[in-house]
């Protein structure tokens, strides 16, 4: 069962509103008694100011000194109060501002725009108003713009619920009836699990690195181990703060919402895999590269080009022969990869991919019928995997294929019958990156066994990784969550 507390400053501010048992003023909330059981408690703090030790102020950080889960946190309200931090993702603010403000003879230094739990009545801006508040969650937030020759962020500001006029009072309590049934949904059943962990997933990504199926059987061996596993989208930021643990199973990469998760999840002192640092480590072939390679792991002979590089890229072909292989720093599954057979087709393809990307990783071509790929997690070798060429490709995935790409086949073997020189260079391979869930994918050419990468959200999908191990598969991996949690909760560090 769960608790929802809405704190405002003054009983006359919620005047406006249909009346509510949710609703407290800030002295009763603050003199509200400890509650020693473990009932889940949700804060909705709208005082009318957040200032430094000022009564909003209080209610935030003793609304987290008793365990309970609010917005805005301390943290956000301190980030607020720190211009440096408005680095948005907004590269197209210009555009989308001017497709509803005059370019032209209107002082537009007091222009903003209010913000209700991410949600705006400037439809071109919603997107904009989204990403403000996932990255300062607060109640209302006024958003500020000036235009120096183009349209630009100048303030993002909390905002209070008694300034507020009708229309925007309307506005609000719309936003707060959405946003309360979203964050704090009433759950099926009562809870009866100690942990809850939220699975990060996209239901319409094409390859995602676990099937339906797969997904299943996590929260099936959650549940076996006294763990709800929850699935959450993007959509569901605001509210990670609310579970115990983050597991992604989507496709990760820096610039992009499942960093960003990851990254919120480690602030919030969650046990999270993949965490920032495995992502950031993993995802940029480049960094990988050079990181293998300064441990003196062996890889594929390995040149970085630069753009405007034409002596290099001509003196390519004699360091590391034809063919050989480009590869886009984050790409994944084998897109943003060109085997190129000769001079002029590097060039044509060095031309396309630095459209893409400042660096390019160029690599010798190591033809072989397979890869293997050796699932690790906690430094323990979990699973391990023969991908077969796509027929009559030289990749795993064909994407030229026509219709839809096409994947080669597989062999799931037992970590005890792979070779040992196999294994003991994977887990080589991931000792500088972390102690997370890891995919090494590796080429064998006779005795020479290399490094391709270290993806760090592996494959684990029903029927493929787990064909050897079945459900237990996915019981070892809740399992080191459980094991996670369990030492957080006792205060021992790994």
């Amino acid at each position: 069962m769960s608790r929802l507390f809405i704190v405002v400053e003054k009983a006359s501010d919620w005047g406006s509103y249909f009346p509510s048992d949710n609703v407290i003023t800030a002295m009763d909330y603050l003199k509200e008694p400890i509650s020693g059981d473990d009932e889940r408690t949700q804060v909705i703090n709208l005082c009318r100011s957040y200032k430094y030790l000022g009564t909003g102020y209080y209610v935030s950080l003793l609304a987290e000194a008793r365990g309970h889960k609010v917005i805005p946190s301390v943290r956000t309200i301190n980030d607020l109060r720190k211009r440096s931090l408005y680095g948005l993702d907004i590269e197209d603010l210009n555009q989308k501002l001017t497709r509803f403000l005059p370019q032209e003879g209107r002082d537009t230094t007091d222009f903003g725009i209010l913000v209700y739990f991410g949600e705006t009545g400037y439809t071109p801006l919603q997107d904009l108003a989204r990403q403000v508040f996932e990255s300062f969650p607060t109640p209302i937030l006024r958003i500020e713009f000036e235009r120096q020759r183009v349209w630009q962020i100048s303030a993002i500001k909390p905002a209070s619920l008694h300034t507020l006029s009708d229309p925007q009072e309307d506005a609000f309590a719309a936003s707060l009836d959405r946003f309360s049934k979203k964050l704090w949904r009433s759950r099926r059943t009562p809870k009866k699990f100690r942990y809850d962990i939220a699975m990060l997933q996209d239901p319409a990504e094409q390859w995602p690195p676990s099937n339906k199926k797969a997904l299943k059987s996590f929260v099936q061996a959650g549940k076996d181990l006294g763990i709800e596993v929850d699935p959450i989208t993007r959509n569901d930021y605001a509210r990670l703060a609310e579970y115990d643990a983050l597991f992604i199973r989507e496709t990760t990469a820096l610039d992009h919402h499942t960093y960003r998760f990851a990254n919120k999840a480690e602030k919030e002192d969650m046990v999270v895999i993949d965490d920032p640092t495995s992502i950031l480590r993993c995802t940029n072939k480049i960094y990988l590269s050079d990181l293998m390679r300064s441990r003196k792991l062996p890889t594929p002979k390995t040149e970085i080009l630069y753009r405007d590089e034409a002596k290099k890229l001509a003196e390519l072909g004699d360091s590391l022969g034809f063919p050989l292989v480009l590869k886009v720093p984050d790409g994944s599954f084998s897109r943003g990869i060109v085997k190129v057979s000769d001079g002029e087709e590097l060039k044509r393809a060095a031309d396309e991919l630095f459209q893409q990307t400042a660096l390019v990783l160029a690599q010798e071509y190591l033809p072989t019928e397979f890869d293997w790929r050796i699932g690790i997690l906690n430094r323990e070798p979990l699973f391990a995997c023969q991908y077969f060429m796509s027929r009559g490709h030289w990749q795993i995935y064909n994407h030229a294929a026509k219709g839809e790409a096409k994947s080669g086949d597989f062999k799931t073997w037992p970590i005890r019958e792979v070779p040992s020189d196999v294994v003991k260079l994977a887990l080589k391979a991931t000792q500088p990156i972390g102690d997370g869930l890891y995919g090494v994918d590796l080429k064998q050419i006779g005795e020479r066994i290399v490094v391709i990468e270290v993806n760090d959200n592996p494959n684990i999908d029903y029927g493929v990784e787990d064909a050897y191990l079945g459900e237990d598969l996915y019981r070892r991996v809740m399992q080191e969550f459980l094991r996670r949690l369990e030492r957080k909760r006792l205060g021992v560090a790994d």
